[in-house]
């Protein structure tokens, strides 16, 4: 893990769960990134009340009000940051943020498709827009011709239930809009990958497996992992990835997926 060597890393979805492990670890590394950027809805609520104690003692991470599926709220939370980093660039964009709406095939609904990809398609797209600019410097900035997540990348969170070829998990729940948001996730990480290269910005959506957070509900078995060890094993993959990997769908562990 001690690898991963960057100068500014911006995590949505950052006061629980998987962002806020992210969070940790990241101030954790043997050598931290000199800015590490929380972005969560509301910074001064209760649900956040773990990144303002993290902050109060790491005057590295900075808590930067996002709602993913405002655009002016997006385009804010770029100029603050791009404010922060002045001419360095951001060098790792990890779209965590999302949702999760358990509805069957009968029981979806109109309104839940919506608002499920807003935040977690349409989300991961504005904010690739956004802060291109801040990647594109970090990729300038940096030596080398090669793609790293140490330069320049956007890691999107999705998930192997929007594998359509194995369709992972279904008979513990069909979360309709769920599944189809992250099959899309999957196709926009391809297309980012495609398009941002030139770049010299690297692409992956992640699986970082069925973890046992409050989003991930609390059906038991076997195969499910905690925060912790889910974060370490995706840092790990992070900072071993290059440009052979970009555009990739790959576990905690490194394992690709299937699409």
């Amino acid at each position: 893990m001690g690898g991963l060597r960057v100068h500014s890393v911006l995590v949505t979805g950052a006061n629980r769960g998987i962002g806020l492990g992210f969070v940790q670890h990241l101030l954790g590394l043997p050598n931290p990134p000199e800015w590490v950027f929380a972005a969560c809805r509301d910074p001064k609520g209760k649900q956040a009340q773990e990144l303002q104690n993290l902050a109060s003692k790491h005057p590295n991470l900075v808590i930067v009000p996002l709602e993913v599926t405002k655009p002016a709220s997006i385009k804010a939370a770029a100029a603050s940051v791009g404010e922060r980093l002045k001419d360095s660039g951001l060098n790792l964009l990890i779209n965590n943020a999302g949702m999760l709406v358990y509805k069957t095939l009968d029981t979806e609904t109109q309104e839940d498709m919506a608002q499920v990809y807003a935040t977690n398609t349409i989300g991961p797209l504005l904010l690739g827009q956004a802060f291109l600019p801040l990647l594109k410097k970090a990729a300038q900035g940096s030596p080398g011709s090669g793609l790293s997540c140490s330069k320049a990348a956007i890691i999107n969170m999705s998930s192997y239930a929007g594998s359509i070829q194995d369709v992972y998990v279904w008979e513990y729940g069909e979360a309709i809009s769920y599944r189809c948001s992250k099959a899309a996730l999957n196709m926009l990480t391809k297309c980012q990958s495609l398009g941002y290269r030139e770049h010299g910005i690297l692409c992956a959506a992640f699986h970082p497996g069925w973890v046992i957070t409050d989003m991930g509900g609390t059906i038991e078995n076997k195969t499910r992992v905690t925060v912790d060890v889910s974060v370490r094993g995706m840092l790990k993959v992070m900072s071993s990835l290059s440009e052979k990997d970009t555009g990739t769908f790959v576990d905690w562990e490194g394992k690709v997926l299937p699409w």
